[in-house]
């Protein structure tokens, strides 16, 4: 019987600088990742309580906050894609799905957002 688990981060606020404005543009003033991580499931499926038998997402988490505010982003898709090869750097996780929206985007009102599924094979790919 195959098992899959998931770990999901939902609504992270990235202090991040993403696209160019000029006057009179709306200007977000947040950008929000989602992601979700599917893992094998003894990573969560756990008979001791125990860190060593889980993943350990923080270590993650640090990076994908540095990476948002380490530079300057002219689109939200290169941002998503240095952090899909951060997820890549973490042989547990298997595949991945990942969105960035940000907000607003019109009359204070609305979000615009890109997401990506990859499979395991395209992860796998991803890390040769």
């Amino acid at each position: 019987m195959s098992r899959k688990a998931s770990i999901e981060l939902r609504d992270l606020k990235l202090q991040t600088q993403i696209g160019t404005y000029k006057t009179g543009d709306i200007i977000p003033d947040s950008h929000l990742l989602d992601l979700t991580l599917w893992i094998d499931s003894n990573l969560v499926f756990i008979s001791e309580d125990n860190m060593g038998n889980v993943f350990d997402y923080d270590p993650l988490i640090v990076d994908i906050t540095r990476l948002a505010s380490d530079c300057h982003y002219e689109t939200q898709e290169r941002l998503m894609s240095r952090i899909i090869e951060a997820c890549a750097s973490y042989p547990q996780i298997q595949s991945l799905e990942i969105g960035l929206r940000k907000s607003p985007v019109h009359n204070s009102s609305g979000s615009l957002g890109v997401r990506l599924n990859l499979d395991q094979e395209a992860l796998s790919k991803l890390r040769s």
